[in-house]
């Protein structure tokens, strides 16, 4: 097997393809499709979203300090994608995918109710970086979809039909091949049949 080298380029795939709302008293409120998204610290709770300088959510967020991330499904995939290549600038988002609304729990940011998981974030700080300035933010508050718990109260996330991002397309993800840990897990050991005399 032969590889080929590339230049350096941001190829680290697939991406979670969410819809991160956001709202000012200037602008109001806004919709922007955001792959450039992750996890950075468990405790404190903590994640990023990077943007362009020039995008119209940019602004919202610097002057609000405030965002949701909203995970995103197949079922809202058309608008997803929409929302991604046009500016709220001459849109209502929400209006023209036919997202509805919902009520943060501590950030005055709307939800996308459609989404099953909502994370409400706090910028601490923004690196500018190049062409994408890094907003990093603390996670503040959860909402979760009802109808992914189950009977004991777990969240069930892998069953809510989620898409990522993965070099220009959106993809359904797929099925499960393993666990946290089944790697280095210890087998049971079969209980030994009694003999019968």
């Amino acid at each position: 097997m032969s590889k080929v080298r590339w230049k350096p380029g941001n190829l680290i795939y697939p991406l979670p393809a969410a819809l991160v709302s956001c709202r000012s008293k200037t602008h109001g409120d806004n919709l922007i499709t955001i792959a450039w998204t992750g996890t950075i610290c468990t405790n404190p709770p903590m994640c990023y979203i990077s943007i362009r300088p020039d995008r119209y959510s940019y602004d919202i967020i610097n002057e609000s300090k405030e965002f949701v991330i909203n995970l995103t499904t197949t079922q809202m995939a058309r608008g997803t994608d929409w929302c991604g290549v046009k500016s709220g600038r001459d849109y209502d988002k929400f209006k023209e995918c036919g997202f509805t609304k919902g009520e943060a729990e501590v950030v005055d940011v709307p939800l996308v109710n459609e989404s099953p998981l909502a994370i409400e974030c706090k910028v601490v700080e923004i690196k500018e970086l190049g062409s994408h300035h890094m907003f990093i933010a603390n996670v503040v508050s959860a909402t979760v979809d009802d109808k992914y718990l189950d009977d004991t109260g777990a969240f069930n996330l892998n069953q809510s039909d989620l898409i990522c991002y993965s070099h220009r397309e959106y993809r359904k993800l797929g099925q499960k091949i393993g666990h946290f840990g089944y790697a280095v897990k210890k087998l049971k050991k079969k209980p030994r049949r009694k003999k019968i005399n």
